[in-house]
């Protein structure tokens, strides 16, 4: 579903990804830890051309982009076929909820004003905020605000969601709503590539886990590889200091 071949990534002389590859299978939901700095979200970024690559490729569901191949259609084709969930909802301020749903299915993809509302009306209620409908972001808790930012997502049927740290601007009294809601895409099999600091989540809810650091890969296995058994040096050193970090 999600190919990545060679991509590397740097700005000016700071060279942040050096080379990654990565494949995620169709329903597969892969979480990517590691340190911070270490090129995690300029790998979601780059993936749906929010960065643009310095070199290497992406394939998702067919499609192929890189930067000798990309153009104006190209672009608009990619980003369909993906939806970026970010640390801060990113919803717009001034419109509803329904509003921040209905307008991206009725401006970029076509969608008559009431088809959108049924459409968007149904992903509230499987989310469980259809009596939020007409309320704005403002009116509502930071987890209710980051599941309506992953609604907003749904709505255009993406074949990849790619979540940036979706909990750590949240306090820590409304992370649970919203891994549960990601839990439930799981679930669903929806193909998730997943950048956390939530790592009993990313344990308990991923098919596979990558290290991240220095801008590579440097391991990836089952959660219980990564987690019980991990063969590199660096991965067992981050693992235990956040083990730490969590008891402290």
């Amino acid at each position: 579903m999600l190919q990545i071949s060679q991509l590397k990534k740097s700005f000016d002389s700071l060279q942040v990804l050096n080379g990654i590859d990565l494949h995620v299978k169709k329903g597969e939901v892969v979480s990517v830890i590691g340190p911070s700095g270490t090129g995690k979200s300029t790998l979601l970024r780059c993936i749906n051309y929010l960065e643009q690559p310095t070199s290497g490729s992406i394939t998702i569901d067919g499609l192929c982009i890189s930067p000798e191949t990309k153009s104006r259609k190209r672009l608009y084709e990619i980003r369909r076929k993906s939806s970026m969930i970010f640390q801060d909802h990113s919803l717009f301020e001034n419109k509803t909820v329904l509003e921040n749903i209905t307008l991206p299915l009725i401006f970029a993809y076509g969608y008559s004003k009431s088809d959108a509302e049924v459409k968007a009306m149904d992903i509230l209620q499987a989310i469980g905020l259809a009596d939020k409908y007409n309320q704005y972001p403002y009116a509502l808790s930071g987890g209710q605000q980051q599941r309506a930012g992953i609604g907003r997502a749904l709505a255009i049927e993406p074949k990849v969601m790619l979540f940036d740290e979706p909990t750590s601007a949240l306090d820590p009294s409304l992370i649970n709503e919203v891994l549960e809601l990601i839990r439930s895409l799981a679930e669903k099999h929806m193909t998730m590539l997943i950048v956390t600091h939530e790592m009993s989540f990313a344990r308990h809810v991923s098919d596979r886990v990558i290290f991240m650091n220095h801008g590579i890969i440097l391991e990836e296995g089952t959660p219980d590889q990564i987690f019980t058994s991990p063969r590199c040096h660096e991965t067992k050193s981050f693992i235990k200091s956040t083990i730490q970090r969590v008891n402290f």
